[in-house]
């Protein structure tokens, strides 16, 4: 099958950019109530340092949800990430999310195995690979983000509901009320159902190395986290493409938290 010139157009020198994850932080992880609250969306090699902003014409999805309302996160500067800013409507516990549109890529036979290491592949798509005669690796991806942020005194129980990302990671305790050494424990849901025998991996500031762990037949899996700061916690799904003949289809999804001091 051809592809069609508007995604040949996409096809990137992927080695650099399968490295980076995209991540969405808020400036302050804890924000008075009535203030606007602040994200930054990026990519990069090196969590939480920024590297590369994602451009607002990517996003097909931009929001913040508390409780039961939903607003739009409004696009600002793109300079080593983009600024995407909220009036959160009332005090409570915050999340916000982001998805961005599908783009093409492609990797030399020579990349494709360090590629699917890092991102802990599944078995059955190192072995189709393998099998496949190990040509041009074609892919099409998207990527997911989302965060979350007290605001104010008040609390509630919405961030234990899925935004209805395709690929999401969904806490099983409050967020935002997490200290160094506590035990994050999340589901994985793809399309709304859990995701088993995916590997999702944590990672805090260089020099720490992420923990990799796959889930379990219920798609949940937990990470201590060892230490202060934001946490980057990440998972990819590859799939047969929908589109090209031998290629795949990827949803990188990613959630930050903060591992507060105790």
């Amino acid at each position: 099958m051809k592809l069609a010139a508007a995604a040949v157009a996409l096809i990137l020198a992927a080695g650099p950019l399968l490295a980076h994850d995209t991540w969405l932080l808020p400036d302050r992880f804890r924000t008075p109530a009535g203030k606007v609250v602040a994200f930054r969306l990026t990519s990069g090699m090196a969590f939480p340092k920024p590297e590369t902003s994602v451009k607002a014409d990517r996003l097909t999805e931009a929001k913040l949800r508390l409780s039961a309302e939903t607003v739009a996160l409004e696009a600002g500067s793109e300079t080593e990430s983009l600024a995407l800013t909220a009036r959160a409507p009332r005090s409570g516990i915050a999340v916000a999310w982001v998805a961005t549109r599908e783009r093409a890529l492609q990797l030399t036979p020579g990349e494709v195995a360090h590629y699917l290491e890092e991102i802990g592949a599944e078995e059955a798509v190192s072995k189709k690979w393998k099998k496949s005669g190990r040509k041009i690796w074609r892919e099409t991806y998207a990527k997911r983000a989302k965060t979350f942020v007290r605001i104010g005194e008040g609390t509630d129980e919405s961030w234990k509901e899925p935004v209805g990302l395709d690929l999401e990671l969904v806490p099983e305790s409050d967020p935002t009320a997490l200290s160094a050494g506590d035990r994050l424990s999340l589901r994985l849901l793809l399309n709304g159902k859990p995701r088993p025998g995916l590997s999702v991996a944590a990672a805090t500031a260089a020099p720490s190395k992420p923990v990799m762990a796959r889930t379990d037949a219920e798609g949940r899996v937990a990470f201590v986290l060892s230490q202060a700061g934001p946490w980057l916690i990440r998972a990819t799904l590859i799939r047969p493409s929908r589109t090209w003949v031998g290629g795949w289809d990827s949803i990188f999804t990613t959630l930050t938290v903060e591992a507060r001091s105790p």
